[in-house]
């Protein structure tokens, strides 16, 4: 009876049966739980899907680590389309270390860098650029026509001065 009279008690405070309760907490935890799984997914259809896809030609003239939290490698090309033109700018965002280090060793000669352009991703965490390069090749220098190749140094015969 005790029990009884304090649940009658406790009920005519708030004016609502217990079991009511329930399952607005149980609603406010599922709807948590969509929203949560629903950024989940956008965040992993945005990464995975490529909006466009293609290479650019050029010199590697800044290349860096950055980033507070999220490290990744942001870089530079210059483009030239004939000599004495001025260089338009690809910035570009490295997520593999070992593409990184092959674009390093790459610094001062042309190279031809395959990206994915990647839209709708939220934040800078991801990158400064929606370019994404995942490979890197190196590549002569272009031909142009109607002029000649510039010619390669001949390797020296002399030997070298000792200290």
């Amino acid at each position: 009876m005790f029990l009884q009279a304090r649940s009658v008690i406790g009920t005519a405070r708030d004016g609502l049966h217990p079991t009511e309760k329930v399952p607005l907490k149980r609603f406010v935890a599922l709807a948590l739980l969509v929203l949560v799984l629903a950024a989940a997914a956008y965040g992993l259809i945005v990464v995975k899907w490529s909006y466009s896809t293609g290479e650019r030609a050029g010199w590697v003239q800044k290349f860096s680590r950055k980033g507070w939290v999220c490290k990744t490698w942001e870089g530079e090309l210059a483009m030239v389309a004939m000599p004495g033109a001025t260089p338009e700018k690809f910035y570009f965002t490295v997520w593999d270390d070992a593409v990184a280090a092959r674009i390093n060793q790459a610094m001062g000669e042309r190279v031809s860098l395959h990206y994915e352009q990647k839209v709708g991703l939220p934040g800078s965490c991801f990158g400064e650029t929606d370019y994404w390069v995942n490979d890197v090749k190196v590549v002569g220098e272009p031909q142009v026509p109607g002029m000649a190749p510039a010619p390669s140094p001949a390797p020296s015969s002399a030997p070298a001065p000792s200290n």
